[in-house]
């Protein structure tokens, strides 16, 4: 076991943002080897931890991370860890919250219980939590904390040219978190909402276009993947007369495709946060995760 202060451990393909990471907190980093059996299987293998181990993920594409993932932990465990603290900036499986249609699993209550049997503490950013409690309320008895990308939104677009009017989310859903983005920036807003025709065909309504014609509006969404919604958000924002359009995803699911296709609608930026690589990457997140981390380098 190493000194009292944590270690941050990651895996290869999260190298360049866990080792940020771990710049900004002082700590000391040691990669999580990974050998690969023939028939499939993963053995991973942990550097010796501090009492309190940081695991840093990302867990886009998640169904291969997530096992070799709880091997890591329990590597950890074994080799001292008292604490073990995952920070995965993305964290999947928080859109089914609930059984949709006969059949189906609720798969946020699987992952939630899946991770809390082996981590103490889990740190994430914009979880897909609109029906749900909170975070902490869903790993219990381990801790939870759901971090708002808003500080790092709201710096990104203090230290450029972009200049907007009006924060708009694209569903009713959306207003605490758009709320919160309007008054960190000083901003109105408001938000569109989400009209079912059938199983599958949703149109986006926007219910006042005098309150957006005009003015330079900053979309916002947590999570973007095939872009629907957006895209349609995008072109009724512009048909009701925005002068301006730069939309905002929070988690970029989404392919090179997908970003073009905002473009094509009248998006004239289309930016992300780095919880997942993609080269709509702007905002950065290392600040809000490093200050959410700063207790676990207290009295440890």
């Amino acid at each position: 076991m190493t000194g009292s202060r944590p270690t941050l451990h990651y895996f290869e393909d999260d190298a360049a943002a866990a080792l940020a990471l771990a710049e900004t907190l002082s700590v000391l980093s040691a990669p999580i080897a990974v050998h690969r059996f023939p028939d499939g299987e993963t053995l991973p293998r942990v550097r010796a931890p501090a009492q309190t181990a940081i695991v840093y993920r990302g867990l886009e594409r998640p169904d291969a991370k997530l096992f070799p993932l709880a091997l890591a932990a329990d590597a950890l465990r074994r080799g001292g860890a008292r604490r073990i603290v995952l920070v995965a900036p993305y964290l999947p499986y928080m859109r089914q919250d609930a059984v949709f249609a006969p059949g189906e699993p609720v798969s946020q209550s699987v992952l939630a219980n899946f991770l809390k049997a082996s981590f103490d503490r889990v740190v994430t950013v914009d979880a897909h939590l609109h029906r749900t409690k909170s975070l902490g309320h869903l790993l219990a008895p381990a801790e939870g904390d759901d971090l708002a990308s808003t500080p790092a939104l709201a710096a990104w677009i203090r230290a450029t040219a972009v200049r907007t009017d009006l924060i708009v989310g694209p569903d009713e859903e959306s207003a605490p978190w758009v709320r919160a983005i309007a008054e960190a920036l000083g901003s109105a807003w408001l938000t569109m909402r989400k009209v079912r025709h059938g199983d599958t065909a949703v149109e986006i309504v926007l219910g006042d276009a005098a309150a957006v014609s005009g003015r330079r509006v900053l979309l916002v969404d947590d999570i973007c993947s095939s872009g629907g919604t957006l895209r349609q958000a995008v072109r009724v924002l512009r048909n009701a007369g925005a002068s301006d359009v730069v939309a905002y995803v929070t988690h970029a699911l989404f392919g090179a495709d997908v970003a073009t296709a905002l473009k094509l609608e009248g998006a004239s930026v289309v930016i992300s946060s780095d919880s997942i690589p993609h080269a709509s990457n702007a905002v950065s997140l290392r600040g809000v995760l490093a200050a959410a981390l700063q207790r676990e380098l207290i009295g440890r």
